[in-house]
Formats: C-alpha cells, structure tokens, sequence
C-alpha cells in the first residue's frame, strides 16, 4: 500500500500560484516588502480581524524579534510541551525561560501553576495554544496584569481558529503565527505577529530589516528577517482556499472522533464548545490501551503509516540544554509526552486512509 505520511502541504493550483506570481516578473521585485507582501499583509488583516501585523520569513524569527522588540529581560515564564522554536528563542534572546506544567486535558500552559513560578526577574509570560487548543487567555491577563508582566503568545497552532468571546490575534500584547508548509495555512515558510500596539509592529518591521529605515538610516540592530514575494503570494492564494481546507480537515477529523471516541485506553480530545476549530493535528493520547504509544507508532510504521510523538521530547529534556532544567517540575507534561501521539491529517486525506489508520491501530 502506498505510504501515509503525518502531514502533506496545501497547495493552490499550479495555474493559480502561475497567476498570482506573474507581475513579479514584470516588476522584478522579489522582496523588501513588495506588492504581494502588502496585499498579504491586508489580507491576514482582514481574515485575523486585527489593525496591525508583521509579516516574517518564519515564525521562529518573529518569535526572536518580539521577544527583542517589547525589550524582555530575565525570566519568561513558559511550557515545556512545546516545539523547539518556543524555548530556543527565549535562551538565544538571552533571557531564562522558567517551565510551567501543562493541563493533562488540553495540555496548554496549567494557568493556576503561573503565579508560584513569578519572581523578581519576571518580565513576560510565553504560553503555547496546544493542536490548536487554546490557553486559558482570562486567567493569564489577570495574573498578567497583576504583576505588570507582557504576554506573547505562541499561536503556531492556531491560524483559522475563531472563537464566539475574543479575538485570539489580538490576545494579550502580542501572538506570533506559524506559516510553515506543515501548517493549516502556509507560505511555504513563514510567520507572522500581531500586537495591538502600532509602535511594536513599527519596530519589528525594523528589527526584520537590519533596523533600516531609509536609505541613510539605520535606526536599529536588526537582522534580516524578511518574508519575500513569493512566499506572500503562496499565502494570497492559499489564504482564498482556507475555509475550504478546514472544512476537509474537519472532516477527517470526526473520523478519526468517531473511530476512537468509546475506546479505552486513546483518547482524543473534541474542539471546546464556542470555538471553531481549525483541525490542524489529530492527538492521541495512548494510556492504559493494549499497546503503549511506542508500540502503537512502530506497528503504523511496519504499515507504511507515519504518525509523530509530537511533542516529545520535553524541551526542558533535549541534549543542548543537559542538566540546564530539571524535568520533574513538570510531572504533567512529562506523562503527556511519553504518551502522546499525532496521527495524519491533512486536506487530502482519504476518508479510506483514515480508516486503514485506525483499523492498524484498533485491530
């Protein structure tokens, strides 16, 4: 049988991307903020319901200049169960990230853990929206703004989500979005940040540019971060077709709820109720089945099925960090993560696909 992998790219037509890209050839601009990055920029702004966001080459830069644009120092209070970029960016920017545990429900940041973990060097909170499930956003504001502390989001999870209370890019000072290939919306690489204060997204759209601001000034120490035109352009057309790719991933989603919903031992978590969700990963939870989660992706793999143990390991875990953290301060995301497994879901999945999936793993 042909292989399944965990993920495949959305793509628009070829025809479409042809179109969209043409005038680049005509104009020869290729990057620095060109036409295509502008009408992206309006665009997001417009789907996001948002005034203000900076487009970037990939969304762990926009995490490092953020981080660098609201001038963090010390202590950022975050969660271990998380992608490498989240911790990276906090220890390359030169600040201590300090490890909350996660909730073993939807395993995002254990809010009521946030406040024992603050200190004197505290400067901001870095919670993860989960697969897509978001944090407890009320609790964090309050604690927040108790302590007079910035808030940043990594919402690289959570493009397409939308809520009936708040508007998830404009949560706390600043949300950073993933547009990787892997992600529900792409532009090929890519990211982006959205902040209600006009005066961070002017100062990140210098950092990504070397802090260039004309042609004789330099006004920052900046890098170069910039999101070229075709990226935007992979983004004006996947951007057409997203409600369309959600609708596909939901889909296949109920599925997979279906299939797995009444078995004991794999859990899978619906979308919380007043939330549309955007389906961007199917997790598992393998605890007290036949088999453990190890086992479970080594049987998918001798049937050409490729899942992921994602998030794992821990990244207060990972070599480059040895004897750095201690893992046992977060018991819960610990035990998540050695039971933790994402199963394929994309838009062009088979509804045939999936069901081999789940007989390979219920048989």
């Amino acid at each position: 049988m042909d292989p399944i992998y965990i993920t495949s790219s959305s793509l628009p037509e070829f025809e479409e991307y042809q179109r969209e890209i043409a005038k680049i050839w005509d104009n020869r601009i290729l990057t620095n903020m060109g036409e295509k990055h502008s009408t992206l920029e309006t665009k997001l702004c417009e789907y996001l319901e948002t005034e203000n966001i900076a487009l970037f080459s990939n969304g762990h830069m926009a995490l490092e200049c953020v981080i660098e644009a609201f001038e963090l120092t010390g202590e950022v209070i975050t969660t271990p169960f998380t992608f490498a970029s989240t911790t990276h960016a906090i220890v390359r920017r030169g600040l201590e990230p300090v490890f909350c545990d996660i909730n073993k429900d939807d395993y995002t940041i254990d809010a009521s853990k946030i406040e024992a973990l603050i200190t004197d060097k505290t400067s901001a909170i870095m919670p993860v929206h989960v697969y897509g499930n978001l944090c407890d956003v009320k609790t964090i504001d309050k604690i927040a703004k108790k302590y007079n502390l910035k808030v940043i989001y990594d919402a690289a999870h959570t493009f397409g989500i939308k809520t009936s209370e708040s508007n998830i890019a404009d949560f706390a000072d600043a949300s950073m979005f993933s547009f990787h290939a892997t992600k529900v919306f792409n532009t090929i690489e890519g990211g982006a940040v959205t902040c209600m204060d006009k005066k961070i997204i002017d100062k990140l759209n210098k950092l990504k540019n070397f802090g260039i601001t004309g042609q004789q000034s330099v006004e920052e120490i900046g890098l170069n971060a910039k999101m070229n035109e075709f990226q935007a352009a992979m983004g004006i057309c996947n951007l057409r077709h997203i409600e369309a790719e959600i609708e596909k991933r939901r889909n296949i989603f109920n599925r997979y709820f279906k299939r797995f919903k009444d078995i004991n031992g794999l859990l899978i978590n619906d979308v919380k109720p007043k939330v549309k969700g955007n389906y961007a990963y199917v997790p598992i939870l393998i605890d007290g089945y036949k088999q453990t989660r190890d086992e479970v992706f080594e049987k998918l793999k001798l049937n050409s099925i490729f899942a992921r143990k994602y998030f794992y390991p821990l990244t207060n875990t990972y070599e480059c960090y040895n004897g750095r953290f201690d893992s046992s301060k977060t018991p819960v995301a610990k035990y998540v993560s050695d039971r933790i497994l994402t199963l394929p879901i994309y838009g062009e999945l088979k509804l045939t696909d999936v069901d081999r999936i789940c007989d390979v793993i219920l048989n």
